[in-house]
């Protein structure tokens, strides 16, 4: 078991949302308040209120990775009929850039955990060219990344990243 994948094993990712995969492309995550994403660890809904810088490694520009973030614990960690909630989709992100330089296939949508504990997760598959991943699908609701990575010829995921949210009261903005 790797070190990079052993967190997504824990945080049930791997199970949930992929199947075990070796991480061979870096990915950073970093929500505008200069909040890196780490495996498992916690982010406050004000920080994730906007969508984040996406830098994906990779040795050649000429290379295309297909970004999916999901929520597998929608709407309740304990009740996820409608797993997974596709927050957000970019294709096209050249190799060694950004999300920036992609093409948005289904807009940002800022997470709001109302009840629970809830993973968000980005995970990073290379595609076999440009423009191979066409097409939106139908509902964010019980999107299957396994699933649109199967119909679309991506493979296993090259990375993968996870962090925790959940709804913010009163108490612990103090």
């Amino acid at each position: 078991m790797s070190r990079l994948t052993e967190p997504l094993i824990v945080g049930r990712v791997v199970g949930d949302v992929v199947d075990i995969f070796t991480p061979t492309v870096k990915l950073n995550v970093i929500y505008s308040s200069n909040k890196r994403v780490s495996n498992g660890h916690e982010l406050m809904p004000a920080v994730i209120m906007a969508k984040p810088r996406v830098e994906v490694g990779g040795d050649d520009m000429r290379e295309a990775y297909t970004l999916i973030m999901t929520d597998p614990d929608a709407p309740s960690p304990s009740d996820p009929r409608l797993r997974e909630h596709l927050h957000w989709m970019v294709t096209d992100i050249p190799g060694t850039t950004d999300a920036s330089f992609g093409r948005e296939v289904v807009s940002y949508e800022t997470p709001r955990p109302a009840v629970g504990i809830h993973r968000y997760v980005f995970v990073l598959f290379k595609q076999r060219g440009r423009q191979t991943v066409v097409g939106a699908p139908a509902s964010r609701d019980h999107f299957n990344t396994r699933a649109f990575s199967l119909d679309h010829s991506l493979g296993s995921p090259v990375a993968a990243v996870f962090f925790n949210a959940q709804r913010e009261t009163a108490a612990r903005r103090r």
